[in-house]
């Protein structure tokens, strides 16, 4: 059955002008509901302005529609203020989940936060970072030395994963990609995938000295210990995309580029 989102779209800016100028067309020739009320949630920005919005509807189930006014727009679809109502009710979904964080500081705080791209560890220093990687309950790698590490969804796989030499995890791919960056020791060695289902435990080494920072997606935390990263089922989102121009059509067209 083809959905109906007349009268129940929310819209979201990114703040810029020609952002702002499209929303506020948009909505005198929609309207505007609340996101408590809308059914589908219309961005215009860019992929930034599109993680804002999926973290404020994870727990709603409401998807997302995104309108590019940013320089990449992996996340979004082509700019046109035409046919919105046709556009939306041929739109095709992709639900994505994300990664559960926590990670407990040098006070002994334990902080919470979800990611949909990738968690990261950076160093917070001059000095190198030394992380041990624990991989359910069993060390892995006891000591890297390093400029930080990332741990991946497939979503996020063609971000900030992909700028560090990372592996591009087809969408639908129940796996994750564990990345270094700037690795020092050991030298050859350049990540590794796991399956979805495995939790990962970063611990740091020399952490007084060497000071490290944990991010998840635009959430950040210092001074951390311990990071453990685990995927969330329990909470995805959903983007919609024009057909033919799909998520999984532009993961895989990412690994073709040169």
């Amino acid at each position: 059955m083809t959905p109906d989102f007349s009268g129940r779209i929310g819209f979201v800016s990114s703040g810029t002008p020609e952002a702002d100028a499209a929303a506020n067309e948009l909505r005198v020739i929609y309207g505007d509901t609340p996101f408590s009320e809308a059914a589908v949630v219309v961005a215009l920005g860019g992929d930034g302005l599109m993680l804002q919005t999926l973290h404020r509807v994870m727990r709603k189930g409401i998807p997302v529609y995104g309108m590019n006014f940013g320089s990449v727009g992996f996340m979004m679809n082509a700019l046109s203020q035409i046919d919105l109502l046709e556009r939306l009710a041929a739109a095709q979904p992709t639900q994505i989940y994300p990664l559960s964080m926590q990670a407990l500081d040098r006070s002994g705080a334990i902080h919470s936060a979800l990611a949909l791209n990738e968690v990261s560890l950076f160093r917070s220093s001059y000095q190198t970072a030394k992380i041990q990687i624990v991989v359910d309950g069993e060390v892995r790698l006891d000591e890297l030395i390093c400029d930080g590490i990332l741990l991946s969804t497939p979503a996020g796989s063609t971000a900030y994963n992909l700028s560090a030499h990372g592996p591009i995890l087809p969408i639908e791919a129940q796996l994750l990609a564990m990345t270094p960056i700037s690795p020092f020791r050991p030298r050859r060695w350049r990540g590794a995938i796991l399956g979805n289902r495995a939790t990962v435990k970063f611990i740091a080494r020399e952490a007084e000295k060497r000071p490290i920072s944990a991010v998840a997606d635009n959430v950040e935390f210092q001074n951390v210990l311990e990071v453990t990263v685990r995927e969330d089922r329990s909470q995805g989102v959903t983007l919609l995309f024009d057909p033919g121009t799909s998520l999984e059509e532009r993961v895989l067209s990412e690994q073709f580029r040169y």
